[in-house]
């Protein structure tokens, strides 16, 4: 498979984002309410032109969590156990920075989630221009 690296990528992943129990990477072994399919055509649309960590847990979730409020262990299984994955699979990029004291998590799609995944919502897309 070293030889193939595409199809060691489409055996690797798979099994890397929905077979593996990411919880076990988390302090409290907590896990997100939901499923993959789900998680991954809606952060295909939120994250099309980058979003935060924030935003994305509430267009789940609903709720206004916070790192600095009581959801911390609710936003903490979230982003152990479906964007931690994404972004060491390469398909989410995550960047930080401080805002007014509070640090802000920016996520974004990398190049390689547009090239190797075919979504539901990839239709409601707009292509993005590069100039």
């Amino acid at each position: 498979m070293a030889d193939a690296p595409a199809r060691l990528f489409a055996e690797l992943l798979p099994f890397f984002i929905l077979q593996i129990d990411h919880s076990s990477y988390a302090r409290f072994e907590d896990r997100p309410f939901g499923k993959w399919d789900v998680w991954m055509n809606v952060i295909n649309v939120e994250a099309d032109l980058g979003t935060t960590e924030q935003a994305l847990f509430a267009a789940f979730y609903g709720e206004d969590h916070d790192w600095g409020n009581a959801g911390w262990r609710e936003m903490a299984a979230f982003s152990s156990c479906v964007l931690r994955p994404l972004e060491w699979a390469g398909l989410l990029a995550e960047t930080s920075e401080t805002n007014a004291g509070k640090l802000m998590h920016h996520v974004f799609k990398t190049p390689l989630w547009r090239a190797s995944l075919k979504l539901d919502t990839d239709d409601i897309l707009k292509p993005v221009k590069v100039q």
